[in-house]
């Protein structure tokens, strides 16, 4: 829903927090078996209403970057950007049209509902912020290998419009839509090239939205591959870039993961970005008292394909740390990156001023349990930029010099908490580690007992000796006492 597509796709791998299973019994194996069969997505496990309608709370926080030198910027100069915000709005997930098939998965579609939270926000929905004419300069540079006398067009009727490069809306406007004729103007002048009409908004249907339909494979008959991806809308692969490896679906939906596993990688389709994504072990920690190892996005997650040549495939592309999504985004030069062009060509930083990438501040990550594979805190964070340049033609781009321009970032955050918390803690824990203990509690206990078993199995053997010796001297000297007096 970022640009030119009203339709939005979900979290860029949000990930979901499930209620872990509560054993009966505790044994090792009872409770080794009894997990497994709740880990599995099956209708008849305590843990699945978890699964359908996550009950962790998660919330998006919004930044908007707010362009300080309009005018200059149209003469040529460094854009210097302000950031806004954060505007954070609470994330409600539920997952409907479920439907188990006979080959071991399930199809799904996840909504979520967004809501503002004023009092965690710095600033409100009606705060007027200065950015590009998204609509308007986007167009521009889709336009700018058409025929002169088309762009002569559209320049004329963007004066009519009183369109410039730069607007002034509130964050509110931005986010959720505001009516532009210029949507009109453009289709009647090039059929087909904004498909679709009315409102314009980067997040114009975010709510009550869903990320595509999702078919994952449910463990029932496989355990390790457990929420692994089937298809994505139907697709095994898509077909947005130029190689087979680029167009692979693979991994987990960005919810939950396979148990057992191995500090090495995880992967995830994320709709957001059009692609599979790999995080890769950064360490091994603890959240809240409960093991967890954590994944981050590799530096060439975002590379071009001169830096990491199997991104070759993402192509056309610019500096490393930005990836165009233009062909997902129906050609509209929007690229995606860390927040503040974090890993990215200091290229980029030093085209504006005003950015400060920091990896405490920026950089993604996911803190998931490896026996589970269920994530206790993530924080999923991207950055939308637009690319704008002057173009012959079209007056309105005035003498912009080209610049992938940063128009916000965002950060989907969640983590497992309260009785959700103490729940996973108690199961998956502390219980584990009781029953280690009492094994070496048990294990101790045993090597008296069995040593004094062996003390008293020897005495008992010993005793019958001794008994059998006493009678044999006893009846020596009976006998020769007997001698004694004969002789007398």
């Amino acid at each position: 829903a970022w640009i030119f597509q009203r339709a939005p796709t979900g979290t860029a791998g949000g990930c979901a927090q499930l209620q872990p299973p509560s054993p009966r019994v505790v044994s090792p194996y009872s409770s080794f078996f009894f997990f497994l069969q709740n880990v599995r997505i099956d209708p008849n496990s305590i843990s699945f209403s978890m699964w359908k309608d996550i009950p962790v709370p998660f919330y998006m926080a919004v930044h908007f970057f707010e362009v300080l030198n309009p005018k200059e910027v149209l003469q040529g100069a460094k854009p210097v950007l302000s950031q806004r915000g954060p505007y954070v709005y609470r994330s409600f997930r539920y997952k409907t049209n479920i439907t188990f098939h006979d080959n071991d998965t399930v199809s799904f579609l996840e909504y979520r509902k967004l809501f503002f939270q004023p009092d965690l926000s710095n600033g409100t929905e009606d705060e007027y912020i200065i950015v590009p004419n998204i609509l308007m300069m986007g167009a521009a540079v889709m336009m700018e290998n058409l025929p002169n006398f088309v762009k002569l067009l559209l320049s004329g009727a963007l004066a009519g419009l009183k369109q410039e490069a730069f607007m002034n809306r509130t964050v509110g406007e931005i986010m959720w839509g505001y009516e532009d004729p210029l949507i009109d103007t453009i289709n009647m002048l090039v059929p087909g090239l904004i498909p679709f009409k009315g409102k314009f908004g980067l997040f114009i249907e975010l709510n009550n939205s869903n990320s595509g339909l999702f078919t994952v494979n449910t463990g029932m008959k496989n355990i390790s591959r457990v929420h692994m991806v089937d298809s994505w809308n139907g697709l095994k692969k898509v077909n947005y870039w130029r190689s087979s490896e680029c167009n692979m679906i693979n991994g987990t939906a960005g919810e939950m993961w396979p148990p057992f596993m191995s500090p090495t990688s995880l992967e995830f389709y994320s709709p957001d970005a059009c692609r599979s994504m790999t995080l890769v072990y950064e360490r091994s920690g603890k959240f809240e008292g409960v093991p967890t190892y954590r994944f981050v996005a590799p530096k060439t997650l975002f590379a071009n394909g001169t830096d990491y040549p199997p991104n070759e495939g993402f192509c056309p592309c610019m500096q490393s740390g930005i990836q165009n999504v233009s062909t997902c985004r129906l050609n509209a030069p929007i690229f995606i990156s860390h927040p503040h062009f974090y890993n990215a060509d200091p290229a980029l930083v030093n085209a504006v001023e005003g950015l400060h990438p920091s990896k405490d501040q920026h950089a993604l990550f996911l803190d998931v349990h490896p026996m589970t594979g269920i994530p206790m805190n993530c924080s999923i964070k991207l950055q939308l930029n637009l690319y704008i340049k002057q173009v012959s033609g079209i007056i309105q781009t005035g003498k912009i010099k080209p610049v992938v321009l940063p128009l916000l970032w965002f950060a989907e955050s969640g983590s497992i908490e309260g009785s959700v918390l103490k729940q996973f803690y108690t199961n998956l824990v502390l219980i584990p580690s009781l029953l280690d203990y009492l094994q070496y509690i048990f294990l101790g206990l045993s090597v008296p007992l069995i040593i004094s078993a062996a003390v008293l199995m020897a005495m008992s053997q010993v005793r019958p000796c001794r008994c059998l010796m006493g009678n044999a001297v006893s009846q020596i000297r009976l006998n020769q006492i007997m001698s004694i007096e004969l002789t007398a």
